[in-house]
């Protein structure tokens, strides 16, 4: 019998240093926005930013692969939270000195997110390690909902730090990165299986060995699309609140809104599990989409708020299932390789949400905006209930030579 999750050391420790790590960063991902609103006055400009932080999980998640199957994963990772760290710190003694241009902006932003793209490619192997088999659905549901917790507190944190002083959520994000980093050398349990000296890490072999799963490819595009909405929305949120007027502890709260629904969504994730068809589950996060329609009907920012929350609560019971089939499918020694496929595809188009978002807002009217956010996402809703290989779905006991 496998031991309770939260009697598993390593695990534990792993959770809480992201817990702390994460919620730093959360607290700068609000700002970063914020302060980009507030050098340029531009909500166009903004989205530049929102498409520079996401931009690295598309140029860097094949080389991170490939580095998270090469090199020592916790080492991987500690190198990355120092180079977070550091990036962030230096924007922060710019905003103290008043010298935050976008372009400094930009270019923190984009180091920051490059740093946590390898982090994160390390922590998929550390993740697999902890967890038996048997609880990584659980234990996925658990990271969601910790993620959950962040997103609902670090928000109203972020923003209420930001209106005391323009460089405190950096700093705090600098500091919480100790917390990561502490948590990876107290662990001891080894983040990849042994290697051969002469093996061969090639890129293609994992790219290869998730091209040939239908179900991984189809999940992860439809993802993708529904990611090019989630980046999107809620920098129109954050713009059309401060074209309200409404403060920034205030847009801290319509974020934090969405944290509570997903930490909600995140805690009824294994009862959704045992009472719906795990397809249901699957298509849950895009039919969800459907919401945005009440915005399109009553174009108010507290309307958008809300859609989002309410399309948000779905988020998780779809991610922890494709995360526990992923892990189950997919071999230690092509971990790394394989999810970096897996996680380019699903933000190839991420950065354009916000960058849209951005130009929509300015050019446009916030209705076309959300419509041509949110389509996407229920076309791939339809494309999901049509596919064969959410029909005839595999099981989670399947192993990668089952897979063939």
């Amino acid at each position: 019998m496998s031991t309770a999750l939260w009697r598993n050391r390593d695990f534990m420790l792993l959770q809480a240093g992201q817990l702390l790590s994460t919620f730093g960063s959360n607290i700068s991902g609000i700002a970063y926005p914020l302060l980009a609103l507030a050098v340029t006055h531009s909500a166009q400009e903004a989205g530049y930013v929102g498409a520079v932080v996401f931009g690295p999980m598309v140029l860097f998640n094949f080389p991170a692969g490939v580095a998270a199957d090469r090199y020592d994963r916790r080492t991987l990772m500690i190198v990355s939270d120092a180079l977070g760290a550091a990036s962030v710190g230096t924007l922060a003694g710019a905003a103290i000195l008043h010298h935050a241009s976008l372009w400094l902006i930009l270019c923190v932003a984009f180091v920051d997110s490059t740093a946590g793209v390898f982090f994160r490619a390390g922590n998929s192997g550390a993740f697999r390690a902890v967890v038996p088999p048997s609880q990584l659905a659980d234990a996925a549901s658990l990271s969601q909902a910790r993620a959950a917790t962040v997103r609902l507190a670090a928000p109203p944190a972020g923003g209420a730090l930001f209106g005391v002083a323009r460089w405190l959520p950096f700093v705090a994000d600098a500091v919480s990165y100790t917390f990561s980093t502490l948590s990876l050398l107290l662990m001891r349990t080894r983040f990849q299986e042994q290697r051969e000296p002469t093996e061969r890490i090639d890129l293609r072999e994992g790219l290869a060995f998730f091209w040939r799963l239908p179900f991984l490819r189809t999940t992860i595009a439809m993802i993708a699309a529904s990611n090019f909405a989630s980046a999107g929305v809620p920098l129109a949120v954050i713009v059309l609140a401060k074209s309200h007027g409404i403060s920034s502890a205030g847009i801290g709260a319509f974020v934090a809104l969405t944290g509570a629904t997903t930490l909600l969504g995140s805690t009824l994730s294994p009862l959704l599990r045992r009472v719906l068809p795990m397809r249901a589950i699957l298509l849950s996060e895009f039919w969800a989409a459907a919401v945005y329609a009440a915005f399109i009907a009553y174009p108010s920012v507290y309307v958008l708020a809300i859609a989002f929350s309410m399309h948000a609560f779905w988020f998780p019971n779809t991610d922890s299932a494709v995360a526990a089939y992923s892990y189950t499918l997919i071999p230690d020694r092509l971990l790394g390789r394989a999810m970096s496929a897996s996680n380019t595809l699903r933000v190839a188009v991420t950065p354009l949400g916000p960058l849209a978002a951005g130009i929509l807002l300015s050019h446009t009217s916030p209705r076309i905006t959300i419509v041509v956010l949110a389509v996407p996402v229920l076309v791939a809703a339809l494309a999901g209930t049509l596919s064969p290989s959410l029909r005839r779905l595999p099981t989670l006991e399947a192993s990668p030579a089952a897979t063939g």
